[in-house]
């Protein structure tokens, strides 16, 4: 599970370091990671096990209906595999930074099964507008009976 928020920076080559504490989960993989575009602005890094479960999920929607079509199309074409270096930096595909807007400075957030990649920008205005209705949000996501 991947909790907390970190601020990184993005060098010349496009490396973010992961967190320390994000790379012992992502270290138990032993294989790659998928990076991939998020919602919000934001870019979606998922462990390989956690990917191929939402894979799994995702191949039984129904592809007669547009929007699915659209949503995989899009989701799976901003799809990469990554895997952290020694020093535990990945390489954000460029065509990715451009989608979330991300210039140099990060926050990564952890997100439950993955990790979230924001412009450190974009994620204070999003946090600042979502806390000020984080109980209304709470009240109803809880009422789902979680």
């Amino acid at each position: 599970m991947f909790i907390g928020e970190y601020r990184h920076t993005i060098d010349e080559k496009n490396r973010l370091i992961i967190p320390s504490v994000f790379r012992q989960v992502f270290e138990k993989e032993k294989e790659s990671c998928v990076i991939t575009k998020g919602l919000d602005k934001s870019i979606f890094l998922y462990p390989f096990s956690e990917w191929q479960e939402l894979g799994n999920r995702l191949k039984n929607l129904s592809t007669n209906r547009s929007d699915v079509r659209a949503f995989l199309r899009i989701f799976f074409s901003g799809a990469h595999f990554v895997k952290p270096d020694t020093q535990g930096r990945i390489t954000i595909p460029q065509t990715l930074k451009d989608f979330a807007g991300i210039r140099d400075k990060v926050a990564i957030i952890g997100a439950f099964n993955k990790v979230e990649i924001w412009d450190e920008k974009v994620w204070d205005n999003y946090y600042q507008q979502k806390k000020e209705i984080y109980e209304e949000i709470t009240e109803k996501i809880m009422d789902l009976g979680i």
